[in-house]
């Protein structure tokens, strides 16, 4: 699978997304079974959550990783605002840690802004650092006054990702955003980089143009809108599945590379931003 470089840290450009698993005993052994497989062929980047699932998607990884060799995986987790303040947060943790049975996170993300000042909460995650309870830190949903906000406070510059929406049908972050975070060297973690299978109502993998692209390169509309997500070299994809089959397709779309004639034509169905957009979340 192609490699991102994040801060000389090389990871896989595809990784494992959680959000709404866990939760459902009848389809426990199915999501297990499914993770374990991304794991086994190179998807070993596995992001969490305290909020999924109120900690039932980090209870369903800490599972997993009893299976698997936790030293291979980069475990990535998120923290409430409202526990980002110093004490709050090293409790949030230490209940992450014990449901994903391990003794440090890859990274620890804030998961939106709330009303505690980003002060604390560098403070707080530097301290879990230094405690060795976590190898980096990161944000999660900031736009980019959020971050420069961040690179004005002291240590603030030692962010190691910010993880926002971002796929073909949400490609606001293209105007400012991505620009100031590649100027500094500042990786991207997309989430529902295929937004969400089409639930959201876009129809992306109905475009006709993106049928023929598929086609060319003999695999599923899916697989090009993931394959579109990783296209550069500083940008990680974590989508979610259930779903064996469609894990191994998401492998697969991390070996896929599109054409600049390809791009091109996705452009031109699906314009990237001519002014500021309000950052999307969801």
């Amino acid at each position: 699978m192609k490699q991102v470089n994040f801060k000389g840290v090389n990871l896989p450009a595809i990784g494992i997304g959680t959000w709404h698993m866990g939760d459902n005993l009848k389809t426990y052994a199915q999501e297990k079974a499914t993770i374990l497989y991304g794991l086994n062929h190179g998807a070993t980047v596995i992001d969490t959550a305290e909020m999924y699932g109120e900690g039932n998607a980090e209870t369903l990884v800490g599972d997993v990783l009893q299976e698997f060799d936790r030293q291979k995986v980069f475990m990535i987790s998120k923290f409430y605002p409202q526990n980002a303040t110093k004490e709050r947060m090293k409790q949030a943790l230490n209940n992450s840690l014990k449901r994903l049975k391990t003794d440090y996170l890859d990274l620890y993300l804030l998961h939106w802004r709330g009303s505690v000042p980003l002060s604390e909460t560098v403070a707080g995650v530097i301290d879990l650092q230094k405690e060795g309870k976590i190898r980096h830190w990161g944000v999660s949903n900031f736009d980019t006054a959020d971050l420069e906000e961040l690179y004005g406070l002291p240590q603030g510059d030692q962010v190691f990702a910010n993880e926002d929406l971002y796929n073909l049908a949400n490609r606001g972050i293209e105007y400012d955003l991505l620009p100031w975070q590649r100027s500094r060297q500042l990786p991207l973690i997309a989430y529902a980089p295929i937004d969400q299978g089409d639930s959201r109502g876009q129809k992306l993998t109905q475009n006709s143009v993106v049928q023929k692209i598929a086609d060319v390169h003999q695999v599923t509309p899916m697989q090009i809108l993931l394959a579109w997500t990783i296209q550069s070299e500083d940008v990680m994809a974590i989508p979610q599945t259930s779903s064996i089959e469609h894990m191994k397709q998401n492998i697969e779309a991390g070996e896929i590379i599109l054409s600049d004639s390809e791009m091109q034509q996705i452009d031109l169905q699906f314009p990237g931003p001519d002014s500021k957009q309000p950052l999307q979340m969801i």
